[in-house]
């Protein structure tokens, strides 16, 4: 099941922001993301707030879900005028989930057209959905261009059927490039995601997977090793002894894999887990969370941050919905950022960026770690000498360990 929201001081029911949320506002990008909770399965290794068909009711099924997400853009633009926070353009929209395009077309364009008569989109702006490969047609992915999506990822994770059928999923790895096809058709930009290290699957079976998803010509690729998550279904498997547990070596060896694959199609890292053909085809939305920008997460346990102030809406759709009818905010918590705080989530993501952390922003003690982590080999001399911390692979390897050395004990 979902794990639990954090903890924080309860958010008012009018969704006010404090002033900070204010300072500098015109200065920062601003993007949406539209929480979809609905999947047709629930797969085995996951623990997002998603639900099946069957675990919903009242005010909280699927052909409701568009005029409730509308209602919470209404009060998002009633938000950020009444806390004078500047309006903005969007640079980035992500409808993800779940499994967004469980939805009507319809119902995902509308919700989209109405982010769009608020805020409008920026010149350029991104526009992601997420789909799984057997929830697309070639007519729903034309509409959704037309519509003004730019992009779409699909939720590939392994060609291999054993490893599918380990985590749950229920396409057919054929069913793959028959939907890349059609969303170059529709004139969309295509990422796909993968998985490493799940149980029974070894190195062979992820490099098939791997030159199966660069044989699709993607713009974009995400691989992630798998995490095994307390209360999954996967977890309790493993505990019980019905498939075997993941192995960090395993893991490391398919990491190195994904990046010599990768690197020798063209195709370069610009996070830890994610590369891309170019610059241009960067996840921005992604790049937004990892830089601290401003962004508003629509839907059941979304959550938001806008000038340091962050905070997260109630997880059951029904709640949700229930919050939004009576005029309040879903909001079910949120916490201010001090600057210590800030900084400490300033090393911990940009650190896995390719641009680098600046070390001039580091304290004394973390800029202490630097020659060392150089002799290492854990982070690039010659960029930490032109005041740039950058990983190197090994570090990419090491990136949690990395980050432990430039953080305070405390």
């Amino acid at each position: 099941m979902p794990g639990a929201l954090p903890l924080g001081e309860p958010a008012p029911a009018n969704g006010l922001l404090p002033a900070q949320a204010a300072v500098g506002s015109d200065g920062r990008s601003f993007g949406l993301y539209v929480h979809i909770p609905f999947c047709a399965v629930r797969c085995g290794y996951c623990d997002f707030n998603t639900y099946t068909a069957t675990e919903l009711g009242g005010g909280a099924s699927q052909d409701q879900y568009a005029s409730t997400a509308c209602r919470e853009i209404a009060l998002a633009q009633n938000v950020l005028v009444s806390s004078g926070v500047q309006g903005r353009p969007l640079s980035t929209v992500f409808f993800g989930g779940g499994t967004p395009t469980l939805l009507d077309t319809e119902d995902l364009t509308s919700v989209l057209a109405a982010a769009i008569d608020t805020w409008g989109l920026a010149p350029g702006a991104e526009v992601t959905t997420e789909a799984n490969p057997d929830s697309v047609t070639p007519e729903a992915l034309t509409a959704l261009a037309a519509a003004g999506f730019t992009r779409v990822s699909f939720g590939m994770q392994s060609v291999q059927p054993h490893v599918l059928k380990v985590l749950d999923r229920t396409h057919s790895p054929e069913r793959v490039p028959q939907a890349v096809k059609w969303a170059r058709n529709a004139g969309l930009s295509v990422s796909l995601d993968l998985i490493y290290g799940t149980p029974g699957e070894s190195l062979l079976d992820w490099e098939t997977s791997l030159n199966a998803a660069l044989s699709y010509a993607p713009d974009h690729i995400s691989a992630y090793a798998l995490i095994i998550e307390e209360g999954t279904k996967l977890a309790a498997q493993i505990r019980r002894g019905e498939v075997p547990g993941v192995d960090d070596d395993d893991h490391a060896d398919k990491y190195l894999l994904a990046e010599q694959k990768l690197q020798a199609a063209g195709m370069r890292w610009y996070e830890v887990s994610n590369w891309a053909r170019s610059e241009s085809e960067q996840c921005r939305h992604n790049l937004a969370y990892w830089r601290g920008e401003d962004w508003w997460g629509i839907g059941p346990g979304a959550h938001s941050h806008v000038g340091g102030v962050r905070w997260w809406n109630v997880k059951h759709p029904r709640a949700y919905a229930a919050r939004l009818v009576a005029g309040e905010s879903p909001a079910a918590g949120r916490e201010t950022l001090d600057e210590p705080t800030r900084r400490v989530e300033d090393v911990m993501l940009r650190t896995r960026l390719s641009e680098g952390l600046n070390i001039d922003g580091l304290d004394a003690a973390a800029r202490r770690q630097v020659p060392d982590l150089i002799a290492e080999e854990l982070v690039d001399g010659k960029s930490a000498i032109r005041g740039t911390l950058i990983l190197t692979l090994r570090g990419r390897l090491l990136a949690d360990a990395v980050v432990r050395r430039l953080l305070p004990d405390d």
